[in-house]
């Protein structure tokens, strides 16, 4: 019996990016009321990372909207994780802030970020299909930074958005090149306002999707998150017979989830158990 990996998303810097990307409601391009703030309050940070970790999460991802990770952010993630890090020593601290240097990767590592999340979102060759204003190669190299100071490699992508089958192939190899320990798998899911306009997958479509991903990435947490519901809805069971073994447990960014006590119940009666250690 595999265990099953949470882990959950604490969206502390949301909207007004500047970045068109053609899927994402935190785009200032894209015409989606949602809620916008610069950084979340840390004491509410923190609680959320105290009650997503009592309900068996063991890594928690601080996100914020925008390019990249400029000094400010850099300060804060760092404070946040610092903090978090005393208070709930158990949990694995993930870092989700666009482009990033070394220097800045390193100064969260210093301060208890243990990996860092950077999508390459699709594959190459489609990627200006989705997106003009920063490149593909800009995400492939925030991710070799990643892996030249020592941090964990978090990078997946959605399915979905217009990409060919053989497009799909190339996106799993690029993935896989870069030897992440986890791949987030997203479906896209159309929304009014968005620049990208494409049908919601079908549920065979998406399982073959996700054991493509297991070919590539036989080793690696392969994490279902946005997009399953919609996709899937209540019975979700074929995914982990097809390779998921990770979760995102809670909300989204702008999406709500299942409550947490929730995805552990349906987990735990698909016969899987809950992960209690990283490794």
């Amino acid at each position: 019996m595999k265990d099953i990996f949470l882990c959950s998303i604490s969206n502390v810097s949301s909207g007004n990016c500047s970045e068109d990307c053609g899927y994402c409601m935190q785009s200032a391009h894209n015409d989606l009321d949602i809620k916008t703030y610069k950084f979340k309050d840390k004491d509410e940070v923190l609680k959320e990372a105290k009650f997503l970790r009592n309900h068996g999460a063991l890594g928690f991802c601080l996100v914020t909207s925008g390019r990249g990770l400029d000094s400010n952010k850099c300060e804060y993630i760092a404070s946040l994780a610092s903090m978090i890090s005393k208070e709930v020593p158990s949990l694995h601290i993930i870092a989700c802030c666009g482009r990033a240097d070394r220097q800045s990767l390193s100064y969260l590592k210093e301060n208890g970020v243990a990996s860092y999340n950077h999508n390459l979102e699709t594959a190459k060759s489609h990627f200006p299909k989705i997106c003009t204003t920063h490149t593909w190669e800009e995400r492939y190299e925030t991710n070799e930074n990643v892996a030249s100071v020592g941090l964990g490699i978090c990078s997946g992508g959605i399915f979905g958005l217009g990409e060919s089958k053989e497009q799909r192939h190339e996106f799993l190899k690029q993935v896989a090149s870069i030897k992440p320990h986890t791949v987030p798998i997203n479906f896209f899911i159309n929304a009014k306002g968005l620049k990208i306009n494409q049908p919601t997958m079908s549920r065979e479509e998406a399982l073959e999707c996700v054991k493509l991903a297991k070919q590539y990435l036989p080793n690696v947490r392969l994490m279902i998150a946005g997009g399953r519901e919609a996709v899937f809805g209540e019975n979700q069971k074929e995914l982990f017979e097809c390779g998921i073994n990770a979760v995102v447990l809670g909300d989204y960014l702008i999406a709500k989830g299942n409550t947490p006590a929730t995805e552990v119940e349906r987990i735990r009666s698909y016969g899987y158990d809950i992960a209690k250690t990283c490794h």
